[in-house]
């Protein structure tokens, strides 16, 4: 048996191991209902092996009672995990460990956002960061620094394109011209959504990522970071994200509102045909766990739509 607690038992190197990572800083909305729908279903019929981890890691945006209703919904609409959730505000370690591993391509860092956003140049992803402080802090009297990667390691800028199952590929990225140095560790001294998702990757072996397109254009600085740590490169899986008509994506910080626990059969069948799949009509289904069975047995990812970004007026209707 394996003595990683977040799988359920040992697997081989080939087996499936996805996972879903909400972050608690709001209920389960339906786009993220979508995210957990996609990703369980390329496990289940892998019939390997679906991980949960709350990403809560950016403890100040952590919203109190979120993260036990994101488990409630997603135990109400049928969802089983493998092992226990991970839970990142319990991983510091873990994440420490691995910045202390790439001290050779670090360094801190004085550079406040505001300041930032008065000098840097601005591109697809804010402000781009040129190397302000490479060669030591641009303002030495500071009292807090962040820590950041240098983004110009030759020997895994090359590792930064990846295997996409669903978006338009090769994707490639140059991070030190489109993003620049980027940040590990903030000056608050908590730790970055790039490197706690790729130390938590590694850690529970996960072999697939399915995820909505809003994060494609973060996966080459995890590839990045996977490369300089030695890690293994999971494939990669982005689907549309669901939109409001005014483009809005539907979010937590949007204020969408949380997933039906009353309309769990057909909220799930709306997030079916969302994926591109096409369920039979509500009535022929009696209980959730029909839908699932249905859903396992007939789940294509070859008709997930080929694009970023999908209105909720493409469903509703």
């Amino acid at each position: 048996m394996s003595d990683n607690p977040y799988l359920a038992k040992k697997n081989s190197a080939k087996a499936y191991i996805g996972r879903f990572a909400p972050s608690p800083t709001g209920p389960l909305h339906f786009g993220s209902l979508i995210a957990a729908t996609a990703s369980y279903l390329c496990a289940r019929q892998k019939q390997g092996q679906w991980l949960l981890r709350i990403e809560d890691v950016d403890i100040p945006r952590t919203q109190k009672g979120a993260t036990q209703a994101i488990i409630q919904a997603l135990e109400e609409y049928g969802f089983e995990w493998s092992g226990n959730i991970r839970y990142q505000s319990e991983q510091c370690q873990d994440y420490q460990d691995a910045l202390d591993q790439l001290q050779a391509f670090t360094y801190p860092c004085s550079c406040t956002r505001k300041s930032l956003q008065a000098r840097a140049a601005t591109g697809t992803f804010s402000y781009i960061y040129p190397g302000y402080c490479r060669n030591g802090l641009s303002q030495p009297q500071a009292s807090q620094t962040s820590m950041r990667l240098r983004s110009d390691i030759n020997s895994c800028l090359n590792k930064a394109d990846f295997i996409e199952l669903c978006q338009a590929t090769p994707y490639s990225q140059h991070i030190e011209k489109e993003v620049g140095d980027f940040i590990l560790k903030r000056s608050d001294g908590l730790f970055s959504y790039q490197l706690a998702v790729v130390v938590d990757d590694h850690l529970q072996g996960v072999t697939d990522i399915v995820r909505g397109a809003d994060l494609f254009n973060n996966t080459p600085r995890q590839n990045y970071l996977q490369c300089l740590l030695g890690y293994s490169q999971p494939r990669y899986l982005h689907f549309p994200v669901a939109v409001y008509d005014n483009g809005k994506k539907l979010s937590k910080q949007n204020a969408s509102a949380p997933i039906s626990l009353q309309k769990k059969r057909s909220t799930l069948l709306l997030a079916l045909q969302f994926l591109g799949q096409a369920p039979p009509r509500l009535d022929n289904f009696s209980s959730i766990d029909d839908i699932w069975q249905w859903a396992v047995q007939n789940w294509d990812i070859d008709l997930i739509p080929k694009r970023l970004t999908q209105t909720i007026h493409d469903y509703e209707n």
